[in-house]
């Protein structure tokens, strides 16, 4: 070998070590706002006194989402679409139920072929979408309501490229029109509280959080015509990242303000474990010649990504569907007077909480939860959780709808912005990125183009 030159060396390695250093800003670049688009962090489309809604996709998700919004007043379910004739006329039928016989008199149903759902947006020009379909289709759907002249709902994730989170973004802008990714759990209960805390001070400056969706779902492996793991099991196996990390950043990143002008999203590194569980429980409850043990399953069991913030902020983001371990989002924020953890729900303060513990050293939970409670749940659980009950997830998903129809009817910001939905959402692709590399970083691109500077936080909702 020749010997090394150590200037050369030095030289390059400098080189290297500055092009490196431009990637993040590289790969956060994107095209300027066209000139007919406008930025929609804060955007209050005009009211709709009366909100006429479609549905695509009546399965679980969809039809709870149907059946609450149906009961609710000036509301009008306008078509129901989905690939199944049985699931759009028993959800047509649910719409009967909660409503009086005057209201839903017109419901378009669509069944049938995939492309159903284009049909129903041109000929019924709904004012509101909401789409709860596989993954693959979520971005296809909402770019054409947008484009339809409709709003759009979606469940998570909001996309599964980036690509396609740019042309939601894009889409949205051009036509100001809502697309919102329906992430339930910030309107949890515990969820909305330590909202209230972290606005309140109450943990000082956020300064790292920990996220998780850790659900142990094999059984839905046995969803192998229809339903959600029909579609999703081929995701575990293609896809080798943190797949579904929203419900446990979406909370965390409203705590510490990111995309809301205090801060917003820096970098990602991800690692995943190796994969096992999958193919054995395939192995383990289907014949040597089933579809599933045909699967290479490349997703590792269980991933962890670490997020840095343009402000040096780190939130941990798991996510693990395979093991046999209990369901947990983690739900932690770390301030510097303090600590908001979920799973279960405790809390430590420095000082001590008053009347309850003297120090940081012993946590507030249990029974003793109920004077937090007391103090600092959310205005806004306290105002709707009546009128949630009975919804799915605890009331969450009610409370969520609610909201959405309560700002649609009076022209007010949505509480989750496009942006937001795209940001979280990235986490998915930028994971699979990383892993692929060994866990290089990743840069988020910067989805408001630098409005988010100038973005208000949300602020707590009475």
């Amino acid at each position: 070998m020749k010997k090394l030159n150590r200037r050369n060396f030095l030289k390059k390695t400098s080189l290297s070590a500055a092009a490196v250093s431009i990637v993040p800003n590289y790969m956060s670049a994107r095209k300027e706002r066209s000139f007919n688009a406008r930025y929609m962090g804060d955007y209050a489309a005009p009211k709709l006194e009366q909100v006429r809604a479609a549905f695509i996709g009546v399965g679980a998700r969809g039809g709870d989402h149907l059946k609450f919004l149906a009961a609710l007043p000036n509301t009008e379910v306008v078509a129901i679409c989905d690939v199944y004739e049985d699931l759009v006329r028993q959800k047509a039928g649910w719409v009967r139920e909660v409503s009086d016989e005057n209201r839903h008199q017109n419901i378009a149903l669509y069944f049938g072929d995939e492309h159903q759902w284009r049909k129903m947006l041109k000929e019924v020009k709904p004012q509101v979408v909401f789409i709860a379909t596989n993954w693959n289709d979520h971005a296809p759907m909402a770019i054409e309501a947008m484009k339809q002249g409709a709003h759009a709902f979606v469940e998570v994730p909001i996309a599964v490229t980036l690509s396609e989170m740019w042309e939601i973004v894009d889409t949205s802008e051009r036509t100001q029109k809502h697309c919102m990714m329906l992430e339930n759990v910030n309107y949890s209960r515990d969820e909305l509280m330590f909202l209230n805390m972290c606005r309140q001070g109450v943990i000082g400056e956020p300064l790292h959080a920990e996220a998780a969706y850790i659900h142990e779902l094999r059984w839905q492996m046995e969803e192998q015509q229809r339903g959600t793991g029909s579609w999703r099991t081929h995701h575990y196996a293609k896809r080798n990242g943190n797949l579904y990390p929203t419900h446990g950043l979406g909370p965390v990143a409203q705590y510490m303000n990111l995309g809301r002008g205090d801060d917003t999203f820096g970098s990602l590194v991800s690692f995943s474990t190796p994969s096992r569980g999958r193919a054995a429980y395939a192995k383990k409850n289907y014949s040597e010649d089933h579809k599933w043990n045909e699967l290479d399953f490349k997703g590792g069991d269980l991933n962890t990504s670490i997020i840095k913030t343009r402000i040096g902020r780190t939130i941990m983001v798991q996510w693990d569907e395979t093991s046999p371990r209990p369901y947990s989002r983690l739900n932690l924020i770390q301030g510097t007077k303090g600590v908001l953890a979920g799973f279960p729900t405790r809390v430590a303060l420095e000082g001590g909480v008053e009347g309850i513990t003297k120090d940081h050293h012993s946590w507030v939970q249990g029974e003793k939860l109920q004077k937090l409670y007391e103090k600092y749940d959310h205005p806004l659980y306290k105002r709707l959780n009546k009128a949630a009950k009975g919804s799915g997830h605890g009331g969450m998903d009610g409370i969520m709808v609610y909201r959405i129809v309560e700002c649609l009817q009076q022209g007010l910001p949505l509480d989750q912005n496009v942006y937001e939905g795209c940001f979280w959402s990235a986490v998915a692709p930028l994971s699979e990125r990383s892993v692929a590399s060994g866990g290089a970083p990743q840069p988020f691109p910067d989805f408001t183009r630098g409005n988010w500077k100038g973005t208000a936080p949300l602020q707590i909702i009475e």
